[in-house]
C-alpha cells in the first residue's frame, strides 16, 4: 500500500511594502495562485485584514471567486475568516456560494482576527474577540451544514436562519481554525471535530506547541464526542527555495528587510527572531528555511517526526525575493521536495532497480534476438550491405579493422 500523500499549499496574507502599487501587488498575487495550480499544489489559503496597509486583501471571499475562475483543481481557503468581524449568517451564506460556484473546491479558515487594529476600528473589544469567534463557530458549522438556527447574542442575533441553498459539499465545506501558540484555536477545533491550522509552525514556539496543541485538540473532540482527523491538520512555515543556499540567501536580500520591519514595528504578532543578521537568525532558528530543496525536505521531514504526522504544509507566502525567483522556488520545491513526501517516484525506483539488476540478461536477450534477424538477412542476401561493427555486436567479438 502507498503510504499517505503530504499536501503542498500556501498561505497569502499577502504581505505587500507599502512602496509599491497595491493594484498591481493583488493581481500578482492573483498570478501565483495560477502558477500553484500549474505545478499542481493542493491548496492556497487567502488572508483577510483591514490595517496596517501591507495585508492588503480585506475580502478572501473576493479573491477566491476571481481565483476559482483562472484555475483548475487547486483548492481555495479562508486564510482566515476573522468570525468577530461578521454576521454569522451573511458570511455562511458568502462561503456556500463559493462552494456552489467553485463546485466544492473552498475551504473556510476561521480565527478571531490577527489584527488589533482591525478590531479597534470597528469597535470591537480585543479581549472578547476569542469569545465572539467560539460563540460564532458554534452557528456558523450548523449552518453550513444546512440547519436551522436561532440564536440571540449581544453581538448578533438569528431567527430561524438557514441557508436558501443546501451545501454543495456534504455534509458542509471543509472548515479548519487557526491556531498559534495558545490553545484557543485547538480547543475550537476539537470541539467541533474541525482541521487546525497551525500558523507560525516554525517558531520557536509554535514548533513546541505543535504536539500539545494537537493533544488539546484530540482532548476536546472526545469530550464533545468528535474526532481528530491528522490530515485535516495544515502546518504554515516561511520558506525561500534556490538551486544553492548561496544563491537563496541573495534573493531574500531584496525584501527581507521590508518584511521584518512590519513584524518588528507595525504587526502585533513576534515571528522575527532576534539577531544582528536576520537571514542567520532565521536560518538558525529554524523559523525559516532559506537554502535548496534538500534542506527544505529536512525541515519538513523535522516537522513530520515533531507533530507526529499532518495533512498538509502551507508555505507562509512572502515577497522577500524578486518575482521570478520567488516564482522558482515554489517551482524547486513542486520538482524536487514533493516527490519526497508524495511517493511520487517508488514505482520508477523500484522499475529503474529491477531493470537495473536485470541488464546482463536483457542485453543478453536482445542481441540474441537482433542477431537471429542478422542471420536470416546474411543467409538471404549476403554479408554485402552489413556492417562489420553489427556483427561484432552480435557475435561478441572485436571488428576486424581494414588495413
Amino acid at each position: 500500500m502507498l503510504p499517505q500523500r503530504l499536501r503542498f499549499g500556501a498561505f497569502i496574507a499577502p504581505f505587500h511594502p507599502v512602496d509599491e502599487n497595491p493594484t498591481l501587488a493583488i493581481q500578482r498575487d492573483l498570478e501565483l495562485v495560477q502558477w500553484l495550480d500549474e505545478l499542481d499544489y493542493d491548496e492556497a489559503w487567502i488572508g483577510e485584514h483591514h490595517s496596517a496597509a501591507y495585508e492588503l486583501i480585506a475580502s478572501p471571499e473576493v479573491f477566491i471567486a476571481a481565483a476559482a475562475e483562472r484555475t483548475r483543481h487547486i483548492r481555495l481557503g479562508t486564510g482566515v475568516s476573522s468570525l468577530p468581524y461578521h454576521q454569522p449568517l451573511i458570511l455562511a451564506d458568502r462561503i456556500n456560494q463559493l462552494d456552489h460556484m467553485t463546485r466544492g473546491r473552498v475551504m473556510f479558515g476561521v480565527g478571531p482576527g490577527a489584527l488589533v487594529s482591525d478590531a479597534w476600528m470597528m469597535g470591537i473589544p480585543v479581549q472578547k474577540q476569542r469569545d465572539r469567534m467560539d460563540e460564532a463557530l458554534g452557528v456558523l458549522v450548523k449552518l453550513l451544514r444546512g440547519e436551522e438556527v436561532t440564536h440571540l447574542s449581544d453581538w448578533f442575533e438569528l431567527r430561524n436562519a438557514r441557508l436558501q441553498m443546501t451545501p454543495y459539499s456534504r455534509p458542509s465545506v471543509e472548515m479548519a481554525v487557526a491556531s498559534q501558540v495558545s490553545p484557543t484555536g485547538a480547543r475550537a477545533a476539537g470541539q467541533h471535530g474541525l482541521g487546525l491550522l497551525s500558523l507560525g509552525a516554525t517558531t520557536t514556539a509554535g514548533f513546541n506547541a505543535l504536539a500539545s496543541n494537537w493533544a488539546i485538540a484530540t482532548e476536546q473532540a472526545a469530550e464533545h464526542g468528535q474526532t481528530m482527523d491528522r490530515n485535516a491538520w495544515r502546518l504554515v512555515g516561511p520558506m525561500h527555495i534556490a538551486e544553492t543556499r548561496e544563491q537563496a540567501i541573495e534573493d531574500v536580500r531584496f525584501g527581507l528587510e521590508k518584511w521584518i520591519y512590519y513584524f518588528r514595528e507595525i504587526a502585533n504578532l513576534p515571528l522575527v527572531p532576534e539577531g544582528d543578521d536576520p537571514v542567520k537568525a532565521m536560518i538558525d532558528t529554524g523559523m525559516a528555511v532559506i537554502g535548496t530543496p534538500d534542506d527544505a525536505a529536512a525541515r519538513i521531514q523535522q516537522l513530520v517526526e515533531e507533530s507526529g504526522g499532518f495533512g498538509a504544509f502551507l508555505f507562509m507566502d512572502h515577497n522577500w525575493a524578486p518575482w521570478a525567483a520567488k516564482k522558482r522556488s515554489y517551482e524547486l520545491v513542486a520538482r524536487y521536495v514533493f516527490p519526497k513526501f508524495q511517493a511520487l517516484n517508488l514505482n520508477r525506483d523500484a522499475s529503474i532497480a529491477w531493470v537495473k539488476s536485470n541488464k546482463e540478461e536483457f542485453t543478453t536477450q536482445v542481441r540474441a534476438a537482433v542477431g537471429a534477424r542478422i542471420v536470416q538477412h546474411i543467409q538471404e542476401k549476403g554479408t554485402e550491405n552489413i556492417r562489420p561493427e553489427i556483427v561484432a555486436l552480435i557475435t561478441g567479438q572485436a571488428p576486424v579493422k581494414a588495413d
